[in-house]
């Protein structure tokens, strides 16, 4: 039982570092696609799993100007598919993790907002990425969350909003 207990432990662990990598990925990836004007960047494919991309290909049909980096922690791609800019995560084992895309801050739950003005006052809201995980990968994560970024005059943190509305810190930025 005890090794259960310390294997689930890692797991769990593991998982909150490529979720951490994920959010924090998504935002790099927001600020410099809207820094770049959106124009397409050079990639290369040399250490993408095939089986990832040929997954990605049948999963996201029709995409366009995919641009794939892998660093220590996943695989990650890039692209527009139905006028919207995505971005698809796998592990480094090719399992895939999930999509994440800026929404506009109306989208998050109403609850989520109040909450996010009555705890975070002096703070705007600027980037709001949704993360929509593979929930077959683990099924103790929220299948979606919420990642907004609220910035003071000050201060730059990132809250996690959950699928039930609730809010949490998730990152000091700045």
């Amino acid at each position: 039982m005890h090794c259960t207990f310390v294997a689930d432990l890692k797991f769990k662990t593991t998982m909150k570092k490529v979720i951490l990598t994920i959010a924090t990925a998504a935002l790099f990836s927001v600020n410099v696609f809207a820094a770049d004007g959106g124009k397409k960047t050079t990639g290369t494919t040399a250490t993408v799993l095939y089986s990832v991309q040929q997954e990605f290909n049948a999963d996201f049909a029709g995409a366009q100007n995919i641009v794939w980096t892998v660093n220590e922690n996943c695989q990650k791609a890039d692209f527009i598919i139905d006028d919207a800019k995505k971005t698809a995560f796998y592990n480094l084992a090719g399992d895939f993790l999930g999509t994440t895309q800026v929404i506009g801050y109306n989208a998050i739950p109403a609850k989520s907002q109040k909450l996010i003005a009555d705890e975070y006052k002096g703070y705007a809201a600027g980037n709001v990425i949704v993360y929509l995980a593979n929930e077959s990968m683990n099924s103790d994560i929220d299948p979606t969350s919420y990642f907004v970024d609220l910035k003071s005059s000050t201060h730059e943190v990132l809250v996690r909003v959950t699928g039930s509305g609730n809010v949490e810190f998730f990152k000091q930025v700045k």
